[in-house]
């Protein structure tokens, strides 16, 4: 276990939904763990205009709001020590200066700093420019680190212009750019999956893969998050970042080691490798829809225009599914399909991993008899609702006859006695500890973009009408135009038996 240097962690924004829902309750539980440093000190910046004493009457309710079984009392005496308040504006300057004396002149706290971007992406250049005028960004006292959540722009011009006003008072090792899914523990088994495990190696490639499909499905509307949602879209929430990054680690090579750099150097290669998307290939690469009402669980939900803050004629998208190509020596002709929705059928994340059928079908006899063809094999890793890894293949049907049916090879991740943590904890000490492995680089950020960027032109530009589908569903039966044969399809369960694959 690396030592962690103690260290003040200010929160912008800590009044907002992700300081209350993620970050709070994650210090807590590492705290609870013994993982926080004694030193560690974590100072609340927001507009609110709170005491020290009210804002640690603000913690407790959002501890109280998050664990439904309540907290413990002894716990939270030890954690309330280390919570310090500042009231903030993010464009006042004056504040700025008090905030730099909080931090240098409080007793007890430490000189190293990290400072969390929990507010709009818009504010972050404001933000970082008035620290960095004041000198709280040059690192003389002791390190600091900045860490910044996703969106990184909202096409790649944008994220360059944020990129610009970042380096302007930071250098790249100081910058953590946030993608809280890489943080979930099956995210990172798939770096265990392929390169702890030599079975795979020898057919992890384009002789023997089929197809890639990589899905995140959500039940849940936009929560009304309008303000945000119609400036994004399904594409640029989720296809970018999350997906983008998923493709990397199953595409790409094994790298030197796992030491950060090298890890983020071969996703690199990867996103680089994508083939480029014209704007006269789009529709063939890309599909879109937005969720008419429908009924989730049993409940009637609107449709997206009907949510609040929604236009009434708005066309962004609420599902998004790409067809990609990676163009290099393991991948060529392999298609990476993504897809992502809200109000879908089911909550759920996978990557399902088709193989080739056998090149002769030894078994023909058998299928003509029973009016079926032979079944490919598959490999999935279900990331949400359960941590999973399942292996279709072929058996016997015990008796005299020689038929065949399909049955899963199933593992589970955890034990009974294994502690489930949320990704933010995970993430929270590796910045303390200097670890960028699980954060993007900005060439990272750039290349995902690049990918992407000539479908989001396109579809700005088609803006009178968008394919619906109803909530509930599995979103819009168009998207299959995407597969590049008949028999692919969308994989809707991890199960092979009981679940109508090609289900709507």
């Amino acid at each position: 276990m690396k030592t962690i240097e103690p260290c003040v962690l200010v929160i912008f924004g800590a009044s907002g939904n992700l300081s209350r829902l993620k970050l709070i309750p994650a210090l807590f539980r590492l705290d609870v763990a013994g993982r926080l440093p004694d030193k560690m000190a974590i100072l609340g910046c927001s507009l609110e205009p709170w005491s020290n004493d009210q804002w640690i009457a603000e913690v407790a309710k959002m501890l109280q709001s998050k664990f439904a079984d309540g907290i413990d009392e002894q716990a939270f005496e030890r954690f309330r020590a280390r919570l310090h308040y500042h009231p903030n504006s993010p464009t006042n300057g004056d504040a700025y200066l008090r905030l730099k004396k909080v931090l240098e002149e409080t007793p007890g706290f430490p000189p190293n700093t990290v400072f969390y971007m929990a507010v709009r992406p818009s504010a972050f250049p404001a933000i970082i420019d008035k620290l960095g005028v004041i000198g709280l960004l040059n690192q003389q006292r002791g390190w600091c680190r900045v860490v910044i959540e996703k969106p990184f722009g909202y096409d790649l011009l944008s994220a360059q212009t944020l990129q610009g006003s970042l380096y302007r008072h930071l250098n790249e090792p100081q910058i953590y750019r946030i993608d809280h899914y890489l943080g979930k523990g099956t995210v990172q088994n798939v770096i265990v999956f392929r390169f702890a495990n030599i079975l795979l190696e020898p057919i992890w490639n384009n002789h023997y893969i089929d197809h890639v499909q990589i899905t995140h499905s959500e039940t849940l509307g936009i929560a009304g998050r309008a303000d945000y949602y119609e400036g994004a879209g399904a594409l640029r929430d989720m296809i970018q970042s999350h997906l983008m990054q998923l493709l990397a680690l199953v595409a790409m090579e094994p790298p030197v080691t796992l030491a950060a750099e090298h890890l983020r150097d071969e996703k690199v290669k990867v996103l680089q490798a994508i083939r480029p998307i014209t704007q006269n290939s789009v529709h063939a690469h890309a599909f879109r829809g937005q969720y008419t009402s429908g009924t989730i669980d049993g409940i009637p939900v609107p449709a997206y225009v009907d949510e609040p803050g929604v236009a009434p004629d708005s066309a962004t998208e609420t599902y998004a599914a790409l067809k990609l190509f990676i163009d290099n020596w393991r991948w060529a002709g392999v298609p990476f399909y993504l897809r992502t929705g809200k109000r879908m059928a089911e909550n759920s994340s996978a990557i399902c991993i088709r193989f080739k059928r056998p090149p002769q079908d030894l078994l023909r006899r058998m299928h003509q008899e029973h009016h079926e063809s032979s079944r490919p094999n598959w490999i999935m890793l279900g990331i949400q609702p359960n941590d999973s890894l399942k292996m279709e293949i072929q058996v016997k049907v015990p008796g005299f006859d020689l038929t065949t049916r399909t049955i899963s090879l199933d593992a589970t991740y955890r034990k009974q006695s294994d502690q489930e943590h949320d990704a933010y904890e995970g993430l929270l000490l590796d910045v303390m500890q200097g670890d960028h492995s699980l954060f993007l680089r900005i060439d990272e950020v750039e290349w995902a973009w690049r990918a992407v960027d000539p479908i989001i032109k396109v579809w700005a530009m088609e803006r009178d009408f968008i394919n619906g589908y109803n909530a509930g569903s599995w979103g819009p039966r168009g998207t299959y135009r995407l597969f590049d044969s008949d028999d692919q399809f969308w994989r809707h369960s991890l199960d092979p038996e009981g679940a109508d694959l090609q289900a709507y």
